[in-house]
């Protein structure tokens, strides 16, 4: 489902923009997908095995780059769509990159700390080949930290000498950058920020409601706050809190930290995870999983504005929806690119073998944001389509540039 939605919008950019089929079919399908079996020794000297996955979408622009997931609905379909989803991110952005995404099957909570490590280097044995600073470039995604970066690292680098390159998100110690963790957060505060804008309005006592509050999320709602907007309402895998007064997110960033999770809080009312979703707002930033807006509860979403933190939130039938109801949808290639965009720099910094001040990271990051955010609005104007369907045009139509003048 999730490769098919993102099968559609490119389809309909492509249409827009005239392409023949042959430029519709190079575009669509992936350039190589890897699968693969991952074993290694478990603590009890038993032997587990999990299947992995490499999708690398397209090479037009540059390196291939996407992220590396651990979660038991990991699959081709998935990982095909999210490597999709790169390639129009970075194209958008004009950055120097192609899309990729890969993963294994597999519940890491069930998993020791050596066991994630020994899960770790065995995928990395078995995809070493594919991967590299000029080949395709990994990051963190979901259950995958920058200590799973830095296993990544290790064993890569075991076989073609040191290469911190050869990943981002790193520990910041270990070759790392400066405000990688923070900036899909930023990014989605700054390009809500600019949203408004555009409709002569400021995030000053502004109603947000999030879902999710893991890095993206609470860094989110962070910036958000930072910025004059009321976090309403929140919620992580477990619980669900609404304050129509303005949650504290700081003091449920440290009960979360104590506690594993925000349940138990009890500074705010407790409600559905649907019901967050229906909430009135005026801003809803869904920064969790995948396809949680559908045909069943799109018209019973009650914001002004919806800024995609989560990759692919919204259904195609949604999608219709919520262009019918005149919600401004900022689609996630767009409103999520923050953090791809410091993965380019970290990427950077490893071959200068340079390090950027913070203060140039955060400068460069909301330069080449707002340079995005003003390309989509300009398209969005010129051709009366969505916001979704301008990132589209864009994003799509550099690609097939590239692949046209090159000959692939």
């Amino acid at each position: 489902m999730s490769f098919e939605t993102t099968h559609y919008f490119v389809k309909q950019a492509t249409e827009i923009l005239g392409f023949s089929d042959r430029v519709v079919r190079m575009l669509t399908t992936p350039h190589r997908s890897i699968k693969t079996e991952v074993s290694f020794e478990r603590d009890n000297g038993n032997i587990a095995s999990f299947t992995g996955y490499r999708i690398q979408h397209s090479q037009a622009l540059g390196p291939m780059k996407g992220g590396v997931t651990f979660h038991p609905s990991v699959n081709e379909d998935e990982m095909s769509s999210h490597a999709s989803l790169m390639t129009w991110k970075t194209a958008l952005l004009k950055l120097p990159f192609g899309g990729a995404q890969g993963g294994v099957e597999c519940d890491p909570s069930n998993l020791s700390h050596t066991e994630l490590e020994h899960l770790t280097k065995a995928y990395t044995v078995k995809i070493k080949e594919i991967i590299g600073p000029n080949l395709d470039i990994p990051g963190p995604d979901l259950n995958t930290n920058s200590q799973i970066m830095a296993w990544i690292m290790s064993e890569y680098s075991k076989h073609y000498g040191h290469t911190p390159a050869v990943v981002t998100g790193k520990p910041i110690f270990l070759h790392g950058s400066d405000v990688r963790d923070e900036a899909t957060g930023l990014g989605i505060a700054f390009i809500t920020e600019k949203t408004l804008a555009k409709n002569n309005e400021n995030l000053t006592d502004k109603s947000c409601v999030i879902q999710g509050f893991g890095h993206v999320g609470y860094h989110a709602a962070l910036a958000l706050h930072a910025k004059g907007a009321l976090i309403t309402a929140i919620a992580d895998k477990q619980t669900a809190l609404f304050d129509p007064k303005g949650l504290d997110i700081a003091a449920l960033r440290e009960h979360q930290q104590q506690h594993g999770s925000l349940q138990g809080y009890n500074g705010a009312e407790v409600i559905d995870h649907e019901a967050l979703l229906e909430l009135t707002c005026d801003v809803l930033v869904p920064a969790a999983t995948g396809q949680v807006f559908t045909r069943d509860n799109a018209n019973r979403i009650n914001c002004r504005y919806i800024v995609e933190g989560a990759n692919a939130p919204t259904s195609i039938q949604a999608d219709d929806v919520f262009n019918r109801r005149n919600i401004i949808v900022v689609p996630d290639i767009l409103a999520n690119a923050g953090g791809v965009t410091v993965s380019y720099f970290e990427w950077v910094q490893n071959i200068q073998q340079y390090k950027w001040h913070t203060d140039h990271i955060c400068e460069e990051l909301y330069k080449q944001l707002g340079s995005a955010f003003d390309r989509v609005i300009e398209i969005s104007n010129k051709e009366q389509c969505s916001l979704r369907t301008a990132a589209y045009l864009l994003g799509v139509g550099r690609v097939a540039k590239a692949c046209v003048t090159l000959g692939l």
